[in-house]
């Protein structure tokens, strides 16, 4: 698979990723079925892989996917160093909800119940989930500064940004990745200068979402002008949309998730499917 540079003085990984949180919120598989998964996209060459301490079910259940993901890992017969794990900390899950929750407190704790959970001494790359808007930015981006220097973390990232707090976090410390939506449907980090922005500097642009969730799944499938291009090329509609995004900026690593081997591969084989310019076009033309 080709790969793409995922930051300053960190490595380069393979172009598609794999997002976890699927294998462990609700319609989760059972742990064999997740580790399977998991298998079957580092067998396919995927480098990183995103998780978070809040992809479980609630707060009782912090680290579920951290610990399917290090299981994962530890039985695999591939090299692990291969393997970038990256995971975030900044949200919380109190009966079920999403909540921010980036006080320099809890992200010390998320930080090391994360390091427990991935069984590791540093977490390879650690991403503020979203900025709290009850906690100074600074004192977040701060607190991940500390944890840093005191070697619990190689590289660090950022999720759910505008330009101006990557900017505000960057003269603070390195900043390698930007983790934002992005997809057919919602192509804001085009018009907002976050992509352009990351690609500049020399960040990562990780683009969370990249097929649109669930909510739009059934609507790229029956898409026309997506379906026409597909079927052209002898590819799922998912996969030409990610080849899209690829298409957009060299600095793009979608990281679409799957609950099952099957569609985790198709999403993977996107990152060998170059579009024409007059397919690009339609689809960037096209109503979503």
């Amino acid at each position: 698979m080709q790969a793409r540079p995922l930051g300053a003085d960190a490595p380069a990984v393979s172009a598609i990723g794999f997002g976890a949180m699927p294998l462990s919120i609700q319609g989760r598989p059972d742990a064999t079925a997740a580790g399977r998964v998991i298998e079957a996209v580092l067998d396919a060459g995927v480098s990183l892989i995103d998780t978070a301490d809040v992809y479980c079910l609630d707060d009782t259940d912090i680290g579920h996917n951290e610990r399917l993901i290090a299981k994962a890992l530890k039985a695999w017969s591939g090299p692990r160093d291969s393997v970038l794990v990256a995971t975030k900390g900044g949200l919380s899950r109190p009966k079920g909800r999403w909540e921010s929750d980036a006080h320099p407190r809890r992200l010390r704790q998320a930080c090391e119940q994360s390091l427990e959970a991935l069984g590791v001494e540093c977490i390879a790359l650690y991403q503020l989930h979203a900025p709290d808007p009850r906690v100074p930015f600074t004192d977040s981006v701060g607190t991940l500064a500390d944890l840093q220097r005191a070697g619990k973390l190689r590289w660090v990232g950022l999720s759910n940004v505008s330009v101006d707090e990557i900017k505000i976090a960057e003269s603070i410390l390195p900043v390698v990745s930007v983790q934002n939506r992005f997809n057919l449907f919602y192509r804001a980090p085009l018009g907002d200068g976050v992509v352009n922005y990351c690609r500049r500097r020399g960040i990562a642009f990780i683009a969370y979402s990249p097929v649109g969730g669930s909510q739009y799944n059934k609507q790229l499938i029956r898409h026309s002008v997506l379906g026409a291009i597909a079927e052209r090329y002898e590819r799922s509609a998912h996969a030409v949309a990610l080849a899209w995004l690829l298409a957009q900026a060299p600095n793009i690593i979608p990281i679409p998730g799957a609950r099952s081997v099957e569609h985790a591969l198709d999403s993977v084989r996107a990152a060998d499917l170059t579009l024409e310019d007059s397919d690009l076009q339609a689809i960037s033309e096209a109503r979503f």
